[in-house]
């Protein structure tokens, strides 16, 4: 393993440094591992990590190439490891999302268009007065994705999707076990968009900051 962490350190100096950009393609593996002073098995152990996540995308047929780096991309690998929490870390995941949502959500009232919370209003308004549980949970990630993608700024937005998975969880247990969940959730979120489109960033993070402490108050009265 502590030959392919030197592997995995050389190629990511590459890209770091600029040798290898985005989109570039590898060179040929004994090539690479002649100029990097690497056996062929640690790097290709290497390589196999690094597609992982998702810095490197090989391509059968084809090479080797550095993704785009993007960081949405670089990310994904935040949710898969996320998947994997107990249900007792729920709310340091909530924790985590108190802090950057509400900082996102201000930064969207001042960038959002008015496009833009018209198409979250929109959304809202196909829900209706007393949507379902499940109808309601399963538009919430898409309203929060769309206020925090108004942010511009990529990295807030991919690191709250790679929070989704236990907060998403959290929701539907309070949505089933608490009376008043959903008209509360519908009204947090209408206060949300008011504060949007009246440009008022205060207002918007307060607003989130409330939305998503009442789910991780709830949360910890009953764990």
């Amino acid at each position: 393993m502590a030959v392919t962490d030197e592997a995995i350190e050389k190629i990511k100096g590459m890209i770091v440094s600029g040798a290898l950009r985005p989109g570039d393609r590898l060179p040929k593996e004994s090539e690479l591992a002649a100029g990097l002073g690497l056996s062929r098995n640690s790097l290709r152990e290497a390589v196999r990590a690094l597609s992982l996540i998702r810095i490197l995308d090989v391509r059968q047929g084809d090479g080797t190439y550095v993704t785009s780096l993007d960081p949405q991309l670089l990310l994904e690998a935040l949710s898969f490891v996320v998947d994997f929490h107990r249900d007792d870390t729920v709310l340091e995941f909530l924790a985590v999302r108190r802090i950057l949502e509400p900082a996102a959500t201000a930064m969207a009232a001042v960038r959002i268009s008015e496009q833009q919370v018209d198409a979250l209003t929109a959304q809202l308004d196909k829900l209706g007065e007393a949507p379902s549980v499940e109808d309601l949970v399963a538009c919430d990630p898409e309203f929060h994705r769309g206020i925090v993608h108004s942010s511009g700024n990529s990295v807030l937005c991919s690191l709250l999707d790679g929070l989704s998975g236990p907060t998403t969880r959290a929701r539907i247990w309070r949505g089933l076990s608490q009376e008043d969940a959903v008209a509360r959730t519908l009204r947090e979120h209408r206060a949300i968009l008011a504060a949007l489109r009246d440009r008022d960033a205060e207002a918007a993070r307060s607003w989130a900051t409330v939305h998503i402490a009442s789910v991780e108050q709830w949360l910890r009265s009953t764990l």
